[in-house]
């Protein structure tokens, strides 16, 4: 097993790559952790056309590894490194106007998407369920949060400043980070 050691501004992380009997990917994989972008307040990424960041989107959706998550304050919720930290602010800003934000979801991975399409139906069928491979929570980038009237409200005014969206048409509590281009 070959490790790659990334320093970034807040720790050294390291991720460890395992053979997956696909040269190409596992080359894209080491050239991804070599080369993501440390998390930097209002930093701009590399986004791919679907405005996936590129070092994400070199694993495949709901294969983040942990190197590339972080928990979001002292929750046990997980999100790419640069969401976890703005959500994490918003949250706590969120706190300071007396409003309460929780959440109920973060990081899935690709087994937990098929699972939850198992349980929850396809949401192209009317279900809750993005395809499995296809959610914006299989790249760290979307939240479900648990959010009474006034944490919505608070949400739909405040949410765009720390890049955060209401972007679900039926799901009110779904909100996805959009990285800077």
């Amino acid at each position: 097993m070959a490790l790659q050691t990334q320093q970034t501004p807040k720790a050294t992380k390291t991720a460890a790559v395992t053979p997956v009997g696909d040269a190409t990917f596992a080359s894209h994989l080491s050239a991804a952790v070599e080369t993501a972008q440390p998390s930097v307040p209002g930093q701009s990424y590399k986004l791919n056309s679907k405005g996936i960041p590129t070092d994400l989107a070199a694993y495949g959706n709901g294969k983040v590894p942990a190197a590339s998550l972080e928990k979001v304050g002292s929750t046990g919720h997980k999100l790419w490194a640069p969401a976890a930290e703005q959500l994490t602010s918003l949250i706590a800003d969120a706190k300071k106007d007396g409003v309460t934000i929780g959440i109920t979801d973060s990081y899935r991975s690709y087994g937990e998407q098929v699972d939850l399409a198992k349980r929850k139906g396809l949401y192209s069928q009317g279900g809750l369920a993005a395809a499995p491979g296809t959610s914006d929570h299989g790249w760290g980038l979307s939240t479900d949060l648990d959010l009474n009237g006034k944490a919505l409200s608070w949400m739909r005014a405040h949410g765009s400043q720390y890049g955060f969206s209401e972007n679900v048409p039926r799901e009110s509590w779904h909100w996805t980070y959009s990285p800077k281009k």
